[in-house]
This record gives C-alpha cells, structure tokens and sequence, in this order.
C-alpha cells in the first residue's frame, strides 16, 4: 500500500518502511544536501527551515550542507507541526536531547529516532491505536538496538515515539475529515 513518508513529499509501499533509512542515506554520499534539497524532500520553503535554525531549533549546516541527522530533526518537527505547537514539538524533542541546537547532548540521533518512528508509522493501524499494549511493543520493539547513553533514555525514546505516533495519526485523521468534509454537498 503506497504511503508519504511521514513529514516528507516522498511516496513509497507501506511494506517497504525498512528502507526508508536506506533511501536516504545514499543522499548524503557527498557530505550533505543543500537547502534546496531539503525543501524538495519536505515541501518545507527554504525560509521555514531558515527561520527554525534561527529560533534554535536545530544546529546550523556546516558549509551549506545538511545532515542526515538535521534532516531528520527537519522531517519530525514537520511531521509533527500540524498536530502540535511548535514549542511542544521542541519542549518534546529537548526532553530527549537537550538543546536542540547542540547535539553533543542528545541521548538518541534525530537519524535513529525518525527511522524508528517510520517503522512503527508503517504498522500502525486503527487496531494497533486502539490496543496500547500492542503500539508499546511495536515501539520496544523498534528500539531494540537502541543503547542507552545514561540511564532511563529508553523509556524517554519510547514516550516521545509514542506521542509523535499519537499526533501524526491524529493529523492523518483531520486530513481524512477534511477530505470528507469537502466532498459533501452542502
């Protein structure tokens, strides 16, 4: 089933969400992407991911060039923004890494944590929201090469991925409301 990759414009098979690392990574072959291209992978305009670099909200590109794990920090505050404020999505994102314009202090790479998600994104269903105990273990499960840096980050990583699901399927949800919405003939 084709699906866009969450806070991206790219389309891929629901099936195929362990490759979704692997799509990315040969991008940054040549030591990073330009704005422009984050712009054309997130459908974000350049002065949007201008503006969040000058808030703070992630560090700088080193010599024009964006990382992978920047592009990531990029794609989960997307992803998230149309379902949360903004100084949710960073108080969230700081829970884990601290300041969100220094990486030196993050307990997971915005890189791990945005693949993680997607895995769990991709087999996430009605079913799944509607049993808690199952989305936990999908979650666990999806961590389960993490390495906790100091004590406790595991826990953090689960409770952060499980609010980004929760607000990304409520922002699918409003997008289908909407659809319905303007099919009616009122």
């Amino acid at each position: 089933m084709k699906w866009t990759i969450p806070g991206t414009v790219l389309e891929a098979n629901r099936e195929d969400a362990q490759a979704v690392e692997a799509l990315f990574s040969p991008m940054f072959l040549a030591g990073g992407i330009v704005l422009s291209q984050v712009a054309n992978l997130t459908g974000l305009e350049p002065h949007t991911v201008q503006n969040w670099i000058k808030r703070g909200f992630l560090p700088p590109p080193q010599r024009k060039r964006y990382t992978l794990r920047q592009l990531c920090r990029i794609v989960n505050i997307n992803m998230l923004k149309s379902a949360l404020p903004m100084e949710k999505i960073c108080s969230m994102l700081g829970y884990i890494n601290g300041q969100l314009d220094d990486e030196s202090d993050d307990t997971i790479d915005d890189s791990v944590l945005y693949f993680a998600f997607v895995r769990v994104a991709a087999k996430a269903s009605g079913n799944l929201m509607d049993s808690p105990q199952a989305r936990d273990q999908l979650i666990a499960d999806s961590l389960a090469d993490y390495q906790e840096p100091v004590p406790g980050a595991k826990a953090r990583v689960e409770q952060v991925i499980r609010i980004m699901l929760i607000a990304w399927s409520s922002a699918q949800l409003r997008r289908e409301a909407e659809v319905l919405l303007d099919e009616l003939e009122i």
